[in-house]
């Protein structure tokens, strides 16, 4: 049992990135669901298929790279908000990351979104990760 499913999820990835592997598997949540289906809207994860199991669900990531230099499109994954101490902004505080170049994943009382959403709804949240 992790402490911290957020930062075992990107380090998941991380560690799939550096390894040059084309598919990884993460155990499922809703919170980890919905990240996933904003790194596939935002383009920087090629796939994603949902495995539902009796015991434990999973969720299987295929990691997108440039077909001629191999370079992955994630460069750097960061988990911002900890268990031991959270990071919550107003909607006007939001961080910008690489300044609009990247994405901030925010989880607001609207749902999961990225920063640019959240600050055009007008909501802040919790910020759990930056993405670029």
């Amino acid at each position: 049992m992790t402490t911290d499913p957020i930062a075992d999820y990107l380090t998941r990835l991380r560690n799939a990135i550096k390894a040059n592997h084309r598919i990884v598997e993460v155990p499922a949540s809703k919170l980890k669901k919905e990240m996933t289906k904003i790194l596939y809207d935002k383009g920087y994860i090629q796939g994603y298929k949902f495995v539902d199991a009796p015991v434990g669900a999973s969720i299987k990531i295929a990691l997108k790279y440039h077909p001629a230099t191999r370079t992955p499109a994630i460069t750097h994954l960061e988990r911002v908000s900890k268990p031991g101490l959270r990071q919550y902004r107003k909607s006007d505080e939001l961080p910008r990351v690489l300044n609009g170049l990247g994405i901030a994943v925010i989880s607001t009382s609207h749902g999961v979104m990225t920063d640019k959403e959240a600050r055009s709804s007008n909501v802040g949240g919790e910020v759990l990760c930056y993405v670029y």
